[in-house]
């Protein structure tokens, strides 16, 4: 491992000229780039006895967590954007958890180390590898909260920058009805071809609903888009609009288009999209921790896989229109 791998130490974010510290940084083939931030993966080892607070750079367990995350979150956007993603030292589950409980959320856990590692990484990014190029920026719960500080701060900063966003995908972590007020120069999406805005959703199935279950990526006054029919309001998107969600061959072990179900509701009072789709089976440690941390029927995991290949759809249709509209 080099250097820049034990840069916790002395606090310094990683030098990100170096590729050992992209998880992807991808020879230039489209018009359009992703930046992509990882969720949690650095889960059942931040509650080991004395485990830190924040994951190292070569941490195994966030590693192999972030193959998985690419091929089943990242990978939406590769048919239409070169796709970008850094490692960032992020907050382990434990702490982000505890944090959440203290106040409301999870930035204390993200403004410091995490959030130094990855605007060190759109720094080096921009200023090396974007060449002017449109970007989206994307991620999944902690990686979404990541996104939303950075369009209230960085990209604040740098508007430059900003002005090339096609679109945020902050999906798996709450974009509140607050959050927009206090921050003007951003929109939420209105429909399923509009740039320059937010895209997001938290999935639950119906029993969360009717318990009113705590999910600790559902705050107050959230917000959700519908995945299938790109909608605001509480219209049925049946299974048949699912054009393919992904997921794992029980022979084989791959990941491949099937049918799971996955029909999406927004539940305005919630602000969540309730779904009736097949339940993946887990290993019961985790399960249950997810079940303490998203309710007994969240749906947290599949925010991507239940609605790959409307993701992809969806992607394609808001580069498109971008692309159009700049001309």
């Amino acid at each position: 491992m080099n250097n820049d791998l034990t840069s916790k130490a002395n606090g310094s974010a990683p030098d990100y000229s170096n590729k050992d510290n992209w998880y992807k940084m991808p020879e230039i083939t489209k018009d359009v780039d992703t930046f992509y931030i990882y969720a949690t993966e650095y889960i059942m080892g931040s509650f080991a006895e004395g485990a830190p607070d924040y994951a190292s750079l070569d941490n195994e367990e966030m590693r192999m967590g972030v193959v998985v995350e690419y091929n089943g979150h990242a990978s939406t956007f590769e048919d239409s954007t070169n796709v970008f993603m850094p490692y960032y030292r992020q907050s382990g589950l434990k702490f982000a958890v505890e944090t959440h409980k203290k106040t409301g959320d999870i930035n204390a856990a993200l403004l410091g180390m995490p959030y130094d590692d990855i605007t060190a990484a759109l720094d080096y990014y921009f200023e090396n590898c974007n060449g002017g190029r449109p970007f989206i920026i994307s991620g999944h719960s902690q990686g979404s909260s990541m996104v939303l500080l950075l369009l209230s701060k960085y990209f604040k900063e740098h508007p430059d920058y900003y002005k090339r966003m096609v679109a945020a995908y902050v999906i798996g972590y709450s974009v509140t009805k607050e959050y927009l007020a206090a921050n003007p120069h951003l929109k939420f999406a209105s429909g399923e071809t509009d740039t320059g805005v937010i895209i997001a959703w938290n999935t639950e199935g119906p029993k969360n609903v009717e318990e009113n279950a705590k999910n600790i990526v559902v705050l107050p006054n959230t917000m959700s888009i519908n995945p299938l029919n790109w909608k605001l309001d509480e219209t049925y998107a049946p299974a048949s609009e699912n054009l393919g969600s992904l997921i794992e061959n029980e022979q084989t072990g791959e990941t491949e288009i099937g049918d799971m179900g996955a029909d999406a509701q927004i539940d305005l009072a919630r602000g969540v999209v309730v779904t009736n789709a097949k339940v993946l089976p887990m290993p019961e440690d985790v399960a249950k921790l997810g079940a303490e941390f998203f309710g007994p029927d969240g749906r947290h995991d599949c925010d991507y896989t239940y609605f790959y290949n409307n993701i992809k759809a969806n992607v394609a249709k808001r580069v498109a229109a971008y692309l159009k509209n700049s001309k």
